[in-house]
């Protein structure tokens, strides 16, 4: 069997997809699955168990110069790679009519979301742009949208809790480190620079250090100033690839994080993870105890979570790690 994933982004969306593809091969333990996917996100993509090959489209880039001559050959190169097989399944899980579009650029049989799940992004051309549309749940997690619309597009029933399947590149770090995921795309996202001083200063207490990735020049001069005030037990990374950020982050003991696609990885690597909402909407794209996330939880709050709130978080699930560690 061939299947071709169709998920080009955004970050936490494609880690969310992952878990499919363990799903697919627990099924069909034969079967060949590649990607479709935004360039940057592909050195991840590649890194999941089971995963026979990445399709890079760069949808993104190409919109801002479609007029020159280097998209242009690049477009003929996609083509021909999406167009090079035939699948006996194309599952578009991003619901979208520019995703549904791309999948009809492969051959195949196509499957996708049939309506709009709740605070998820969903455009109706998609469900009459593929061959069988799937009706899923209105309210459900992201990753079980993604879970259920494979299972039904290629006949199997979901079993267990989601497995991820992302393999980093061993690395070793002595010092128990903690990351400060502070970054996310959108600024409503974001929780306080005092916040996370404060609880810097409460994590160094213990004897941890601090770890601070970035993405893009505003989110470098936050880890610098938060990593000022917090001298000399934080370390500002240097900009860093995907894989090479989930390497990283892999060596290090836990992660506290806005809720953002880094903050999805750390999940995705099994960390003692509290992730950070200013929203009530955890439920569906935050870790879950019916996920078998024990030792990873979401903390909410209006405006914000505060840093009581979110210490006390920690302290569980670093507690609930070592119990699991023990066992």
């Amino acid at each position: 069997m061939r299947v071709l994933i169709v998920k080009l982004s955004s970050l936490g969306d494609v880690v969310h997809t992952m878990p499919v593809v363990h799903d697919m091969r627990r099924a069909h333990p034969d079967a060949l699955i590649d990607w479709v996917v935004e360039p940057g996100f592909a050195p991840l993509v590649r890194r999941v168990r089971g995963i026979h090959g990445s399709i890079e489209c760069a949808l993104r880039r190409w919109r801002k110069r479609w007029w020159t001559s280097a998209v242009r050959t690049e477009w003929h190169d996609f083509r021909e790679a999406i167009g090079g097989e035939r699948y006996d399944a194309i599952i578009d899980f991003q619901g979208l009519t520019k995703s549904a579009l791309v999948a009809r650029l492969a051959r195949g049989p196509r499957f996708g979301l049939a309506n709009q799940t709740e605070g998820a992004s969903h455009e109706w051309p998609a469900r009459w742009l593929v061959d069988h549309p799937i009706e899923v749940e209105a309210r459900i997690h992201a990753l079980d949208r993604a879970r259920v619309l494979a299972a039904t597009a290629l006949g199997y029933v979901v079993q267990g809790p989601p497995v991820f399947g992302l393999r980093p590149h061993a690395l070793h770090t002595t010092e128990r480190t903690m990351v400060f995921v502070h970054g996310t795309s959108r600024d409503d996202k974001l929780w306080p620079e005092a916040h996370w001083i404060d609880l810097g200063r409460r994590v160094m207490a213990e004897g941890w250090r601090i770890a601070l990735p970035h993405a893009g020049a505003v989110e470098r001069a936050r880890a610098e100033r938060i990593a000022a005030a917090l001298a000399p037990a934080a370390e500002v990374w240097p900009a860093l690839s995907l894989d090479a950020l989930a390497d990283r982050m892999s060596a290090t003991h836990g992660a506290v994080g806005v809720d953002s696609g880094l903050s999805h990885i750390a999940v995705a690597l099994d960390l003692p993870h509290v992730q950070i909402y200013n929203f009530p909407t955890s439920w569906r794209t935050g870790p879950l105890a019916s996920h078998g996330h024990a030792y990873q939880v979401s903390v909410e709050g209006t405006p914000t979570p505060g840093v009581d709130t979110v210490w006390a978080a920690w302290n569980q699930v670093w507690a609930q790690s070592r119990e699991a560690v023990r066992g």
